[in-house]
């Protein structure tokens, strides 16, 4: 099926429509020819990745890709399950939508963010809809609506320029009302953090609480001193220390964010390689690269070389690449500092995040935070990574929001 497109009219259609996904043969076969065919660079220099990813590694990711890998396996799970198609301000929003059968259950939005998308969250759909068969109990059960981000996936890709975080976090809170939920919460990583914050801000009628891995709050100072290089300030605890020694070796390791952010546009090689956007998208950090490379090369880790090729293989069969880029070149708003949420909020805080959020900073940002946590392993892509640990923090954190 083709991706839908943007519609021209400016009001939108509350019609929900059922939505399937087949990629045709002729497109992977091309895909494969890309692979095979592809111009490989020289070798680093260095017996490291302090360079990027590093040619063996992707030179082992791309020959198990064009023989090995078969995308008719995650189609076949994601055509498994609910998908819909529904037309939010002008754009046709793709979403999954998984009912429990446990009564009560608590509907929940799950947001992705880049370069992720709903195969994030396929790990998580049965612990969350199904805790009794995930070592859980009925009464911590979900309806999951998991929604691709305008310009990913099979959600329309946006022509005209506007679609920033806050206004997806406005249709995320209308679709929720649409799907006719009175009562519901949301979670989110990487900009659905940020989507997710903004969403609370907005105060929704029926929004009982977010829970968030990437939370939202390091103060807005020292954000700023960390992004320019500046001394930071006296009488940081050794934690808050910490988290700023994690941020700063952030913002010295996002070169994809700074291109995608100023000139999206010139990266159209990610839309002609397979295996030059593979590269971009595996090295979105060097904590989540070093997990990446080590399952490639051999060594069991949270992620499969299947599970990375699945989302890369999404992207390529949607040409998304440099709409999914555009959302960089739209934002305005900070990604790690205080955004000002008021209703109740669960914060897990996993050891190889972009950074450990601080339980001191959490209280002062979130005021009215009812559950927070670290947690032992994890990264960046939490529900992909550890999905057991994560659906447990998610049932923990909004508990006490049931009632």
């Amino acid at each position: 099926m083709k991706q839908a497109a943007e519609k021209k009219a400016s009001g939108s259609s509350a019609e929900i429509r059922p939505f399937q996904y087949k990629a045709s043969d002729a497109d992977l076969a091309d895909l494969k020819r890309r692979i095979e065919s592809t111009r490989w660079p020289d070798k680093e220099t260095v017996n490291d990745s302090t360079q990027g990813v590093q040619l063996a590694t992707i030179q082992k990711l791309a020959q198990y890709w064009a023989t090995k890998y078969d995308w008719r396996k995650i189609e076949s799970q994601i055509n498994a399950v609910p998908n819909f198609i529904t037309n939010i301000d002008g754009l046709d929003f793709h979403f999954m939508h998984i009912k429990s059968k446990h009564e009560n259950a608590l509907p929940l939005l799950v947001a992705h963010g880049w370069p992720g998308s709903i195969i994030e969250q396929m790990k998580i759909i049965g612990p969350l809809t199904d805790p009794t068969a995930h070592g859980g109990v009925a009464a911590d059960a979900f309806h999951l609506v998991i929604p691709s981000m305008p310009g990913y996936g099979f959600s329309a890709r946006p022509t005209t320029t506007g679609w920033n975080p806050p206004r997806i976090a406005d249709a995320y809170n209308e679709l929720m009302k649409r799907l006719g939920y009175t009562k519901w919460a949301a979670s989110g990583g990487d900009w659905g953090a940020i989507v997710v914050d903004l969403m609370a801000l907005k105060t929704p009628p029926g929004m009982v609480g977010i829970h968030t891995n990437m939370p939202g709050v390091i103060p807005p100072d020292i954000d700023k001193a960390l992004f320019r290089g500046d001394p930071l300030p006296a009488g940081l605890s050794a934690e808050e220390k910490r988290a700023c020694d994690q941020v700063a070796f952030t913002y010295k390791h996002i070169g994809y964010a700074v291109q995608m952010g100023d000139r999206p546009q010139s990266l159209t090689g990610l839309t002609d390689s397979p295996v030059g956007l593979a590269a971009f998208m595996i090295d979105h950090d060097p904590k989540s690269y070093d997990m990446i490379a080590r399952s490639i090369n051999g060594t069991p880790e949270g992620l499969t070389p299947d599970d990375v090729l699945d989302n890369i293989t999404l992207f390529w069969l949607t040409n998304t690449a440099i709409s999914a880029a555009r959302l960089y070149w739209e934002n305005k708003t900070p990604y790690f500092s205080v955004k000002g949420v008021t209703i109740p909020v669960a914060v897990s805080a996993f050891p190889d995040e972009l950074y450990q959020a601080p339980k001191s900073w959490s209280e002062k940002a979130y005021p009215k935070l009812v559950h927070y946590n670290t947690l032992p392993k994890g990264g960046h892509f939490a529900a992909w990574e550890q999905p057991e640990i994560f659906s447990e923090e998610v049932r923990a954190g909004f508990r006490s929001l049931r009632t």
